[in-house]
């Protein structure tokens, strides 16, 4: 396939901070001298559309986008929390969560953040009604699942995919938008796993990571923009996990009780948002 002409400025125009960009966004291209302006060359006529609806908007870099992708360093650590402070919070929540918890050992404080309550008798959990919970005013329980995580494997996971996804979206939404569909993503999870699981104790980041995968995948499909260009195979990776998970391998594994219908249920939830965001910002563009 022959390169296409993404873009012709002048040799006095400074693309250095554009072509960095595209370097850490891993875009192929070659930049050359032709008649007097500086030609930017890419694969192929989508990528170029691509390339140049970027440029339009960022003609210098952009320095939130940059720290999706730049080299470790304190500095860049540094950029990367002041880009993404609401991923950092809600990860910070997480983290003052688990040790209260105590990683799912403190059943005296798992009860107040579990999406039904419970009482323990001997051996046996026995859980209040949902309906009961949200009459007496606890409405928070629908999302505060989210926020338990049971083992630091589960808790390291799941906080490393939530600063890999949530900082995508906080980049090309805003920390609003981030906030917006995190809660969205937890409470329909949750609401799924509910309905289809029954009252049990579920809790973690997982099913919000599902929609926000759900969510750059389908919205990359629709309206393509560099933050949701994720690595090649993780969405395949994902979608395999969630398969495992499903037929039950993992647990049979002695890895624990998987909440498989919140991970489904964000997936929809996320695929569905992915629509809407991705055909309105083709629209808008």
């Amino acid at each position: 396939m022959s390169a296409i002409a993404a873009l012709r400025v002048p040799l006095e125009a400074d693309l250095g901070g554009f072509v960095g960009l595209l370097q850490r966004l891993q875009v192929p291209h070659r930049v050359s001298e032709e008649a007097g302006e500086q030609v930017l060359w890419v694969p192929s006529e989508a990528l170029a559309a691509e390339v140049r609806e970027l440029f339009a908007r960022l003609p210098q870099g952009d320095p939130r986008v940059s720290a999706l992708t730049a080299p470790p360093s304190a500095g860049h650590l540094l950029a990367s929390l002041r880009a993404s402070w609401m991923t950092t919070l809600v990860l910070l929540l997480t983290l003052l969560v688990a040790g209260v918890t105590q990683l799912g050992d403190n059943l005296a404080s798992i009860r107040w953040l579990n999406f039904v309550d419970f009482q323990r008798q001997g051996d046996y959990l026995l859980f209040v009604p949902l309906a009961d919970s949200l009459a007496a005013g606890q409405w928070w329980r629908l999302l505060t699942p989210m926020l338990m995580h049971f083992g630091l494997l589960h808790l390291a996971m799941n906080g490393l995919w939530y600063w890999e996804l949530g900082r995508r979206i906080e980049a090309r939404q805003g920390a609003g938008g981030l906030l917006a569909l995190t809660l969205l993503f937890a409470l329909l999870s949750n609401a799924a796993q509910y309905l289809f699981g029954g009252p049990s104790l579920f809790g973690g980041l997982s099913g919000v990571l599902y929609g926000l995968l759900g969510y750059c995948w389908i919205f990359q499909r629709l309206a393509p923009t560099p933050a949701y260009r994720l690595p090649p195979g993780v969405l395949v990776m994902m979608l395999v996990w969630l398969l495992l998970c499903a037929s039950g391998l993992m647990t049979a594994l002695g890895l624990g009780a998987i909440a498989n219908a919140a991970h489904v249920g964000g997936l929809l939830a996320g695929c569905l948002a992915g629509l809407l965001g991705g055909a309105l910002a083709r629209r808008d563009g």
